[in-house]
């Protein structure tokens, strides 16, 4: 039996998941978590043979949790899913460690599949996916500005891009205004830009975020 720890600030994600494993007789949903705190608390007390992790949560962003689940917890098998494309974060998170990637838009034998093969071990990304971490782990290949940011700043540095204020993300990641506006020096001064506007442009290029 397959024990998962389901976590996303979501309730209606929560249960749908839920309603897609309960015809699976080798899954089952222990429990669940609808932010990063109880995420790592519960991954401390239980005892779960994976976790099912959504990326947008409140406080500690789901790319950060992760990293504290693999410090504590280093072989427990951690599939993301997530409402961002892959574009957005799917390469920076199998860096980080998470074992698969999928987006909330993915079928449901796409979901079951991945979790069979993520509790056993394997890694599971799609054939876009493949060929775009393939890019990203070619040491010849040209860095891009974003991958100077941290975890933090370049969730931050999304959110400017998609045209979110300062008080919008500080509302939404549950931290101070100032806290926010330090993020966003911290990565005009590594993307060396000056204006949202350009981080806009910037992210729009790289297909980051939507064009409109």
């Amino acid at each position: 039996m397959i024990r998962i720890l389901v976590a996303d600030d979501h309730t209606v994600v929560r249960e749908g998941v839920k309603q897609i494993l309960s015809a699976q007789s080798d899954i089952v949903v222990e429990d669940e978590a609808e932010d990063g705190k109880e995420t790592l608390e519960k991954v401390l007390r239980g005892s779960f043979d994976m976790v099912l992790l959504d990326i947008s949560m409140p406080g500690r962003g789901g790319l950060e949790v992760l990293e504290d689940i693999l410090k504590s917890k280093p072989k427990l098998p951690v599939l993301i899913l997530s409402m961002h494309p892959e574009e957005q974060y799917a390469v920076r998170a199998l860096r980080a460690g998470a074992l698969g990637y999928l987006t909330k838009a993915s079928a449901a034998h796409e979901l079951i599949g991945a979790i069979r093969k993520v509790s056993r071990g394997g890694k599971y990304v799609t054939a876009s996916l493949a060929e775009k971490l393939a890019v990203a782990l070619d040491s010849k290949a040209d860095k891009q500005l974003h991958d100077r940011l941290s975890t933090r700043e370049y969730q931050v540095m999304l959110m400017l891009a998609s045209g979110k204020s300062v008080s919008e993300i500080a509302r939404e990641l549950c931290l101070s205004v100032k806290t926010i506006s330090t993020y966003r020096i911290r990565v005009m001064n590594k993307m060396g830009m000056k204006k949202n506007a350009e981080l806009t442009f910037y992210a729009m290029n790289h297909r980051l975020i939507d064009s409109y």
